[in-house]
């Protein structure tokens, strides 16, 4: 376990150390984003901070294969470095997009390239554990691990609208990812540690990113960082789950991910409901799924009345209750698990409605005084809509 810690360390600390040398080469080439309609900040800020989380993983990463206890996993297979290549594909397609404000057909066409390429290199889902192993073909392995890897890069995409947003979710899955794969490997699974390294180094980034992007954001991580962030989990929880045969595993390890399609939607539960609320949203409205509007769930706590800081930390909370909820059941009974969450629901749903509750409760209070005032003054008077004897 320490070795992981200092692993995120590493790479927090390099993330920290030259992303205000990113800043300056930002402002340098232009890549600053304007202020637009659904923009939250109200001043043009730099972009492209994903470029120094780029490098505070590549250099974690290369660090660690340098270390006795993590230099078998770069020797044994080479799913290490095709997770760094795609990384850095990744990224370069989110930093053209902070230049130059790439078609989203066009953005999508180089996240496809860079899935395809990473399935391609050995990075596939190859086993279904729908009640049993189901063995996948090639062609379908690549499919699925492809459109796993497109939908988690564009729903942190769609979540990134607050400082300090996106990165805190993906830390807080990261996190969870992280302990679980981490039980798996004390059974010495290879690709279970390999998890758990790009896990703790993803961690590492985006701890060491928030400390310039908290409110108010000395730099945004753009879509050079949204879409590492997506990329990075994602190939971290496919390693992790691809290839896990539930016959080999105790039914209560198992059981917080049952399936890995679900598993990346069970950590990035609050990016992906925003981005399915969006496309639902447009489509209705016939415009097109990329259509950028102001009705994202960052947005809605805002116009209730949030502060940008109390709305990322209680988009937080719900992330970590959703990412850990079911982790608590390797340690607990589900019935305990289950009470604990619900009060956790209970006290965020207060914590969330906050604002609102307190400017309406007020607004009822006066409308019912009135109305009580209206009554007992046409009782009084005579007035034909009183009481009458």
């Amino acid at each position: 376990m320490r070795v992981y810690l200092f692993v995120a360390a590493v790479a927090g600390g390099i993330t920290w150390l030259i992303t205000p040398l990113i800043r300056h080469v930002a402002i340098q080439i232009g890549a600053v984003g304007k202020v637009r309609a659904r923009d939250v900040h109200t001043i043009p800020t730099p972009r492209m901070g994903g470029l120094g989380m780029l490098c505070g993983f590549l250099g974690a990463m290369l660090f660690a294969s340098r270390m006795p206890f993590l230099s078998n996993l770069f020797l044994s297979n080479h799913q290490a470095w095709v997770v760094m290549l795609g990384a850095v594909s990744i990224c370069l397609i989110g930093m053209a997009d902070d230049l130059w404000d790439l078609d989203w057909m066009l953005k999508m066409a180089g996240q496809l390239l860079t899935a395809v390429f990473v399935a391609w290199g050995g990075l596939q889902i190859i086993s279904l554990p729908l009640g049993s192993l189901v063995t996948a073909s090639p062609s379908i392995s690549i499919t699925i691990t492809a459109f796993l890897i497109v939908a988690s890069i564009n729903a942190v995409n769609f979540v990134d609208g607050l400082d300090g947003l996106a990165s805190g979710i993906v830390a807080i899955g990261g996190i969870a990812f992280a302990a679980y794969s981490y039980i798996l490997a004390r059974n010495s699974p290879s690709y279970a540690s390999m998890a758990t390294l790009i896990d703790v180094a993803m961690v590492g980034i985006c701890v060491g990113f928030i400390l310039h992007n908290w409110h108010p954001a000395k730099l945004f991580m753009g879509d050079s960082g949204s879409m590492l962030l997506g990329y990075l989990i994602t190939c971290a929880s496919i390693i992790m789950t691809g290839r896990l045969d539930p016959a080999s595993i105790h039914a209560s390890i198992y059981l917080p991910v049952f399936m890995p399609i679900l598993l990346p939607i069970l950590v990035l539960f609050l990016p992906v409901l925003d981005m399915c609320m969006a496309i639902v949203r447009r489509l209705a409205k016939g415009q097109s799924p990329m259509h950028p509007d102001r009705m994202h769930l960052h947005h809605r706590m805002l116009r209730i009345g949030h502060t940008v800081q109390g709305a990322v930390l209680i988009l937080w909370g719900w992330a970590a209750l959703i990412a850990f909820g079911s982790l608590m059941i390797l340690f607990f009974r589900a019935r305990y698990v289950a009470i604990g969450m619900g009060v956790a629901v209970v006290l965020l749903s207060l914590a969330t409605m906050y604002p609102y509750l307190k400017h309406r409760i007020p607004e009822i209070r006066e409308e019912n005084a009135l109305e009580r005032a209206q009554h007992a003054s046409g009782g009084m008077t005579g007035d034909p809509q009183g009481p009458r004897k």
